[in-house]
């Protein structure tokens, strides 16, 4: 799978599409992401929307989290409403919002 990655002196203000690839943020998007999968380094910061059939968090994202499969790093600092099938946390995740976890 192909990856688009957004290194971290970068900022993107807009959306992001990769339909078929995984989005990695190291650095700052002001706006939604739709890819594949999508992964929020511990250096990665997001205001906006992510939908994807998996996402990673380990940075900050404000706005909204859609996705198949979501896991929360230790670092992981999530103003967001949640909605997903399985959602995996690890302690020390920092969760503030509304959470829709729907299993299989």
């Amino acid at each position: 799978m192909a990856q688009a990655i957004i290194s971290q002196d970068l900022t993107i203000e807009g959306d992001l599409v990769a339909k078929d690839s995984a989005v990695i943020v190291n650095g700052q998007v002001k706006g939604n992401i739709t890819a594949k999968s999508i992964e929020i380094s511990a250096t990665g910061q997001v205001t906006g929307a992510l939908t994807a059939e998996a996402v990673t968090i380990s940075g900050t994202i404000s706005g909204r989290v859609t996705c198949t499969d979501l896991t929360l790093s230790a670092s992981a600092r999530v103003q967001a409403d949640l909605t997903s099938e399985s959602l995996t946390s690890s302690k020390g995740a920092r969760v503030s919002g509304r959470a829709e976890i729907a299993g299989r």
